[in-house]
């Protein structure tokens, strides 16, 4: 949390609403508990894949949200090995 997880957090959901792909079979944001990579984090995770990424700004969010859920095409500079 003393990353900025909980603004990027209310960023993702206000994004995903925004732009339409949230509702029953569509996108999810939801939080979660600690995943023990705080070296990493902040993290988002996306499901059902399990990718994990890591980010810097909502630069970083926006182009997760459309290359990956929107494009279903992951975007490999943030992804968390």
């Amino acid at each position: 949390m003393d990353k900025g997880a909980e603004a990027a957090f209310e960023y993702m959901k206000s994004r995903v609403k925004q732009l339409g792909l949230n509702g029953q079979g569509k996108v999810r944001i939801n939080r979660a508990g600690c995943f023990d990579r705080c070296d990493a984090g902040p993290l988002l995770i996306v499901y059902p894949q399990a990718i994990w990424y890591t980010f810097i700004d909502n630069d970083d969010i926006d182009e997760i949200i459309e290359s990956h859920l929107m494009n279903n095409k992951v975007v490999d500079r943030l992804v968390v090995s």
